[in-house]
């Protein structure tokens, strides 16, 4: 699919605001969803509006939804079944209630693993549960040359006391992916704790695989990669036996159902189903299964935000007065997302940010809720990083005009 054709499907893409058509850079934070997102959630709404367990024509509509919606979870997630999966109002709102059940199996004197490099709502839940039971946490070191995981401070972590390793599977603010297959080697071979990984970032990038992996637990919010607000967590399934949620006494004690607490999202559920056929359809090719036409589809994501990333980092490099924080190096271009971090020396980065924004750019500052990286990289009391984020809608021009808007700031 040609990039105008992707972007044609976009209503926010293809906006004026005062006369300027707005480009976004702030993939990171939350993406745009396509028409057929827009009218499948809009299409449940106006005909289907109902609640599960009804003798009626709506609430078989609302169940054939909801199970279209896992279907459609799974062949993203490549899970074995689909009651490896559970909905919830979005990531961070999973954690928590991932943490709150797994916190029953501690005791005091046990130990969990968070890092640096995560998102805090991959870091929070964990820690409060743990302070609650006695729990002793460490966080792993970012190796802050390119703001990689320290996979030598990781295996010094681990030991038989461990209980759980909680890590992002991308930084969501320089980009870096994590080799979530050596976390899980190195786990497994010391420990026999449980791995839970937050993909909330990597999934617009990159085809997750969780048989591959092995991981215990991963999970996305589907508005990060062109979808509704709704949270995506895969849990193996002898866990949702073993485990115990809290839920209301009369629902039904079966899964996925006892762990998603009252009414759902269901239009949500409806738009995750047309956002994983959208990311299917970048294939490009007619026939083969969902599952297969993702691969291929993620294949051509991958080539074209290489290029995209390329271009930005022969651009940036070249700026003297510039830091750019993660890898800079255009050979590793599979060790990163289309995500930049950088400083600008003696600037606050909020004045950068609030420049773009009166050009109609959109483009983020600050920490991003990973305070664990800002501070290692000693960055807090200058106000963290200007964050520029390219998603597979973006354009080569679009990256050429950040550019030329950075020479004018600079000029100023």
């Amino acid at each position: 699919m040609s990039i105008d054709k992707c972007r044609a499907q976009f209503p926010a893409l293809n906006q004026k605001i005062d006369d300027t058509q707005p480009i976004f850079f702030d993939g990171p934070g939350g993406s745009h969803p396509s028409q057929a997102v827009l009218n499948a959630i809009i299409g449940y709404l106006s005909t289907s509006n109902s609640n599960l367990g009804g003798a009626y024509f709506s609430s078989r509509q609302t169940e054939q939804t909801m199970i279209r919606a896992r279907e459609a979870a799974k062949d993203l997630y490549c899970a074995k079944d689909v009651n490896e999966i559970v909905f919830g109002a979005n990531a961070t709102s999973l954690s928590f209630m991932m943490s709150r059940v797994l916190s029953k199996t501690w005791q005091q004197g046990d130990e969990i693993i968070v890092t640096a490099l995560d998102h805090y709502s991959n870091v929070s839940p964990w820690v409060i549960e743990a302070n609650k039971a006695g729990v002793i946490v460490h966080q792993v070191k970012v190796n802050e040359e390119d703001c990689t995981l320290d996979y030598k401070h990781l295996s010094r972590l681990i030991n038989l006391k461990t209980r759980l390793i909680a890590c992002s599977y991308a930084s969501n603010i320089t980009g870096s992916i994590v080799d979530v297959t050596k976390v899980i080697e190195l786990t497994k071979s010391n420990s026999n704790a449980l791995i839970y990984v937050d993909a909330v970032h990597l999934a617009p990038h990159q085809l997750i695989d969780v048989q591959a992996l092995g991981c215990d637990f991963l999970v996305s919010s589907a508005y990060k990669y062109f979808g509704p607000h709704l949270g995506v967590l895969f849990a193996k399934a002898q866990h949702l036996n073993e485990l115990s949620p809290d839920k209301v006494a009369p629902a039904k004690n079966i899964n996925p159902n006892r762990w998603e607490t009252g009414t759902q999202n269901y239009e949500a559920m409806a738009g995750l189903s047309a956002t994983v056929d959208y990311l299917s359809s970048l294939a490009g090719v007619e026939g083969g299964s969902r599952r297969d036409k993702l691969e291929t589809a993620f294949q051509n994501i991958a080539m074209y935000e290489h290029e995209l990333s390329r271009l930005f980092l022969n651009k940036i490099n070249a700026y003297p007065q510039i830091t750019l924080y993660g890898i800079k190096d255009k050979g590793r271009l599979n060790e990163r997302t289309p995500t930049f971090a950088f400083t600008i020396k003696g600037v606050n980065p909020r004045a950068v940010s609030e420049f773009f924004g009166a050009h109609y750019v959109c483009i983020w500052d600050g920490h991003f809720y990973a305070p664990g990286l800002i501070n290692q990289l000693g960055l807090t009391e200058s106000g963290g990083v200007i964050r520029v984020g390219c998603m597979h809608y973006n354009t080569v021009d679009e990256v050429e005009y950040f550019f030329v808007l950075l020479d004018k700031f600079l000029e100023m």
